[in-house]
Protein backbone atom coordinates (compact mmCIF):
# COMPACT_ATOMS: atom_id res chain seq x y z
CA UNK A 1 0.00 0.00 0.00
CA UNK A 2 2.97 2.48 1.07
CA UNK A 3 5.74 0.93 -1.18
CA UNK A 4 4.50 2.93 -4.45
CA UNK A 5 4.21 6.45 -2.45
CA UNK A 6 7.37 5.59 -0.79
CA UNK A 7 8.97 4.75 -4.11
CA UNK A 8 7.90 8.35 -5.38
CA UNK A 9 9.43 10.13 -2.42
CA UNK A 10 13.07 8.64 -2.76
CA UNK A 11 13.09 9.11 -6.67
CA UNK A 12 12.21 13.22 -6.03
CA UNK A 13 14.59 12.40 -3.03
CA UNK A 14 17.61 11.54 -5.25
CA UNK A 15 16.44 14.08 -8.11
CA UNK A 16 16.22 17.35 -6.00
CA UNK A 17 18.76 16.54 -3.21
CA UNK A 18 22.14 14.85 -2.95
CA UNK A 19 20.56 12.19 -0.20
CA UNK A 20 20.66 9.03 -0.59
CA UNK A 21 17.88 5.97 -1.43
CA UNK A 22 17.59 2.69 -0.37
CA UNK A 23 18.61 0.22 -2.89
CA UNK A 24 14.66 -1.15 -3.19
CA UNK A 25 13.45 1.77 -4.93
CA UNK A 26 12.93 1.72 -8.85
CA UNK A 27 13.88 4.32 -10.36
CA UNK A 28 12.42 5.81 -13.94
CA UNK A 29 11.68 8.57 -16.06
CA UNK A 30 7.99 7.45 -15.33
CA UNK A 31 8.56 7.37 -11.59
CA UNK A 32 10.40 11.06 -11.82
CA UNK A 33 7.29 12.68 -13.59
CA UNK A 34 4.48 11.42 -10.82
CA UNK A 35 7.60 12.25 -7.84
CA UNK A 36 7.02 15.67 -8.53
CA UNK A 37 4.22 15.73 -6.41
CA UNK A 38 6.65 15.49 -3.45
CA UNK A 39 8.69 18.38 -4.73
CA UNK A 40 7.25 20.72 -1.44
CA UNK A 41 7.62 17.51 1.15
CA UNK A 42 11.71 17.65 -0.64
CA UNK A 43 11.32 21.70 0.51
CA UNK A 44 10.13 20.40 4.59
CA UNK A 45 13.36 18.17 4.28
CA UNK A 46 15.68 20.60 3.67
CA UNK A 47 14.18 23.00 5.63
CA UNK A 48 14.72 21.03 8.64
CA UNK A 49 18.35 20.29 7.85
CA UNK A 50 19.66 23.71 8.01
CA UNK A 51 17.18 24.22 10.48
CA UNK A 52 18.85 21.61 12.66
CA UNK A 53 22.67 22.51 11.20
CA UNK A 54 21.90 26.02 12.56
CA UNK A 55 20.16 24.91 15.89
CA UNK A 56 23.33 22.95 16.62
CA UNK A 57 25.45 25.26 15.54
CA UNK A 58 23.90 28.03 17.23
CA UNK A 59 24.42 26.46 20.42
CA UNK A 60 28.12 28.15 20.58
CA UNK A 61 28.35 30.08 17.76
CA UNK A 62 26.93 33.85 17.04
CA UNK A 63 23.72 33.88 15.39
CA UNK A 64 24.81 35.14 12.35
CA UNK A 65 27.35 32.80 11.98
CA UNK A 66 24.95 29.92 12.57
CA UNK A 67 22.59 31.05 9.93
CA UNK A 68 25.67 31.57 7.49
CA UNK A 69 26.80 27.41 8.23
CA UNK A 70 22.99 26.60 8.09
CA UNK A 71 22.48 28.21 4.30
CA UNK A 72 25.88 26.17 3.25
CA UNK A 73 24.12 22.96 4.81
CA UNK A 74 21.19 23.77 2.45
CA UNK A 75 23.26 24.29 -0.71
CA UNK A 76 25.13 20.70 0.13
CA UNK A 77 22.05 19.18 0.82
CA UNK A 78 20.49 20.09 -2.51
CA UNK A 79 23.79 20.40 -4.60
CA UNK A 80 22.53 24.36 -5.61
CA UNK A 81 20.19 22.64 -7.91
CA UNK A 82 17.97 25.63 -7.73
CA UNK A 83 20.67 28.29 -7.32
CA UNK A 84 22.46 26.81 -10.34
CA UNK A 85 19.12 27.33 -12.52
CA UNK A 86 18.66 30.93 -10.87
CA UNK A 87 22.34 31.51 -12.23
CA UNK A 88 21.59 30.39 -15.58
CA UNK A 89 18.46 32.24 -16.05
CA UNK A 90 20.15 35.50 -14.94
CA UNK A 91 23.17 34.81 -17.63
CA UNK A 92 20.42 33.82 -20.57
CA UNK A 93 18.27 36.50 -20.04
CA UNK A 94 21.06 38.93 -19.39
CA UNK A 95 23.12 38.06 -22.57
CA UNK A 96 20.42 36.60 -24.79
CA UNK A 97 18.21 38.44 -27.29
CA UNK A 98 16.29 35.50 -29.28
CA UNK A 99 14.76 32.39 -27.52
CA UNK A 100 17.90 30.54 -29.34
CA UNK A 101 20.58 32.69 -27.72
CA UNK A 102 18.92 32.59 -24.33
CA UNK A 103 18.62 28.42 -24.55
CA UNK A 104 22.06 28.40 -25.53
CA UNK A 105 23.61 30.60 -22.94
CA UNK A 106 21.22 28.78 -20.04
CA UNK A 107 22.95 25.56 -21.60
CA UNK A 108 26.73 26.83 -20.89
CA UNK A 109 28.00 25.45 -17.69
CA UNK A 110 30.56 28.17 -17.74
CA UNK A 111 28.89 31.56 -15.50
CA UNK A 112 29.23 34.65 -16.49
CA UNK A 113 29.07 38.41 -14.79
CA UNK A 114 24.97 38.23 -14.68
CA UNK A 115 25.18 34.74 -13.11
CA UNK A 116 27.61 35.60 -10.75
CA UNK A 117 25.95 38.93 -9.72
CA UNK A 118 22.28 37.73 -9.52
CA UNK A 119 23.45 34.41 -7.31
CA UNK A 120 25.75 37.14 -4.78
CA UNK A 121 22.76 39.25 -4.71
CA UNK A 122 20.31 36.54 -3.74
CA UNK A 123 22.27 34.85 -0.96
CA UNK A 124 22.74 37.93 0.47
CA UNK A 125 19.21 38.90 0.69
CA UNK A 126 18.19 35.04 1.61
CA UNK A 127 20.81 35.63 4.92
CA UNK A 128 19.83 39.42 5.58
CA UNK A 129 16.44 38.57 5.46
CA UNK A 130 16.21 35.36 7.66
CA UNK A 131 18.99 37.16 10.19
CA UNK A 132 15.94 39.50 10.37
CA UNK A 133 13.65 37.02 11.13
CA UNK A 134 15.60 36.16 14.12
CA UNK A 135 15.84 32.65 15.80
CA UNK A 136 12.64 32.13 17.12
CA UNK A 137 10.36 32.37 13.46
CA UNK A 138 13.83 30.55 11.58
CA UNK A 139 11.92 27.09 11.57
CA UNK A 140 8.65 28.11 10.18
CA UNK A 141 10.19 30.65 8.17
CA UNK A 142 12.27 28.07 6.44
CA UNK A 143 9.36 25.48 6.43
CA UNK A 144 6.93 28.57 4.71
CA UNK A 145 9.64 29.17 1.70
CA UNK A 146 10.97 25.90 1.26
CA UNK A 147 7.51 24.15 0.42
CA UNK A 148 5.18 26.97 -0.76
CA UNK A 149 8.36 28.67 -3.01
CA UNK A 150 8.44 24.35 -4.84
CA UNK A 151 4.95 24.33 -5.05
CA UNK A 152 4.44 27.46 -7.31
CA UNK A 153 7.43 26.68 -9.26
CA UNK A 154 6.19 23.03 -10.04
CA UNK A 155 2.81 24.90 -11.05
CA UNK A 156 4.31 26.48 -13.94
CA UNK A 157 4.98 22.90 -16.01
CA UNK A 158 0.69 23.05 -15.74
CA UNK A 159 1.05 26.56 -17.28
CA UNK A 160 3.52 26.63 -19.55
CA UNK A 161 4.84 23.78 -22.74
CA UNK A 162 8.57 22.53 -22.05
CA UNK A 163 10.70 24.24 -24.44
CA UNK A 164 14.21 22.85 -23.69
CA UNK A 165 15.15 20.85 -26.98
CA UNK A 166 18.07 19.45 -24.99
CA UNK A 167 17.02 15.96 -24.77
CA UNK A 168 19.29 15.51 -22.07
CA UNK A 169 17.99 17.97 -19.77
CA UNK A 170 17.34 17.05 -16.30
CA UNK A 171 14.01 18.13 -16.12
CA UNK A 172 12.73 16.18 -19.32
CA UNK A 173 11.33 13.68 -17.06
CA UNK A 174 9.08 15.40 -15.20
CA UNK A 175 7.97 17.41 -18.33
CA UNK A 176 6.30 14.49 -19.51
CA UNK A 177 2.39 13.21 -19.00
CA UNK A 178 2.12 15.93 -15.83
CA UNK A 179 -1.17 14.82 -14.12
CA UNK A 180 -3.61 17.07 -11.84
CA UNK A 181 -3.44 14.70 -9.06
CA UNK A 182 0.26 15.28 -8.33
CA UNK A 183 0.31 18.89 -8.51
CA UNK A 184 -2.41 18.71 -6.32
CA UNK A 185 -0.80 16.01 -3.45
CA UNK A 186 2.13 18.84 -4.26
CA UNK A 187 -0.03 22.23 -3.08
CA UNK A 188 -1.66 19.17 -0.30
CA UNK A 189 2.45 19.18 1.24
CA UNK A 190 2.87 22.76 0.98
CA UNK A 191 -0.72 24.24 2.26
CA UNK A 192 0.01 22.12 6.01
CA UNK A 193 3.14 24.66 7.14
CA UNK A 194 0.22 27.66 6.70
CA UNK A 195 -1.90 26.70 9.49
CA UNK A 196 0.90 27.37 11.80
CA UNK A 197 1.16 31.28 10.74
CA UNK A 198 -2.02 33.33 10.87
CA UNK A 199 -4.63 33.90 8.56
CA UNK A 200 -4.06 37.02 6.97
CA UNK A 201 -0.24 36.24 6.81
CA UNK A 202 -1.07 32.70 4.90
CA UNK A 203 -3.68 34.00 2.96
CA UNK A 204 -1.34 37.21 1.91
CA UNK A 205 1.77 34.63 1.40
CA UNK A 206 -0.75 32.57 -1.39
CA UNK A 207 -2.24 35.79 -2.89
CA UNK A 208 1.44 37.24 -3.43
CA UNK A 209 2.59 34.08 -4.59
CA UNK A 210 -0.12 33.29 -7.55
CA UNK A 211 0.38 36.76 -8.71
CA UNK A 212 4.56 36.28 -9.09
CA UNK A 213 3.50 33.09 -10.29
CA UNK A 214 1.51 34.72 -13.31
CA UNK A 215 4.35 37.47 -13.92
CA UNK A 216 7.02 34.96 -14.22
CA UNK A 217 4.40 32.70 -16.34
CA UNK A 218 4.39 35.88 -18.31
CA UNK A 219 7.87 36.98 -18.04
CA UNK A 220 9.26 33.04 -19.43
CA UNK A 221 6.36 33.00 -22.03
CA UNK A 222 7.84 36.31 -23.54
CA UNK A 223 11.59 35.49 -23.10
CA UNK A 224 11.56 31.51 -23.87
CA UNK A 225 8.35 30.50 -25.22
CA UNK A 226 7.90 28.25 -22.46
CA UNK A 227 9.66 26.85 -19.54
CA UNK A 228 13.01 24.95 -19.12
CA UNK A 229 14.44 23.04 -15.60
CA UNK A 230 16.62 26.07 -15.62
CA UNK A 231 13.68 28.44 -15.26
CA UNK A 232 11.88 25.93 -12.69
CA UNK A 233 14.85 26.54 -10.24
CA UNK A 234 15.14 30.34 -11.34
CA UNK A 235 11.39 30.27 -10.12
CA UNK A 236 11.96 28.64 -7.16
CA UNK A 237 14.47 31.08 -5.59
CA UNK A 238 12.52 33.69 -6.39
CA UNK A 239 9.24 32.62 -4.49
CA UNK A 240 11.83 31.78 -1.52
CA UNK A 241 12.99 35.01 -1.61
CA UNK A 242 10.24 36.76 -1.35
CA UNK A 243 8.87 34.64 0.77
CA UNK A 244 11.66 35.74 3.32
CA UNK A 245 11.33 39.36 2.91
CA UNK A 246 7.32 38.95 3.38
CA UNK A 247 7.59 37.58 6.90
CA UNK A 248 10.09 40.10 7.37
CA UNK A 249 7.22 42.47 6.31
CA UNK A 250 4.39 41.05 8.84
CA UNK A 251 7.04 41.00 11.47
CA UNK A 252 7.59 45.27 10.91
Amino acid sequence: MFKQPLNLFFNAVTFYTRLPAPRWVTHSNENLNRASGYFPLIGWLVALISYGVFYAAHSFLPFELSLLISMGAGLLVTGAFHEDGFADLCDGFGGGWSQQDILRIMKDSRLGTYGVSGLCCMLLLKWSSLTALGADQLLIGLILAHSLSRAFSISLIALLPYVQADTQSKAKPIAQQWRVKDLCLAWCWALIPLFFVPVGTALTLLLMGALVTLAIRRWFKQRLLGYTGDALGASQQIHELLIYIALVAFMA
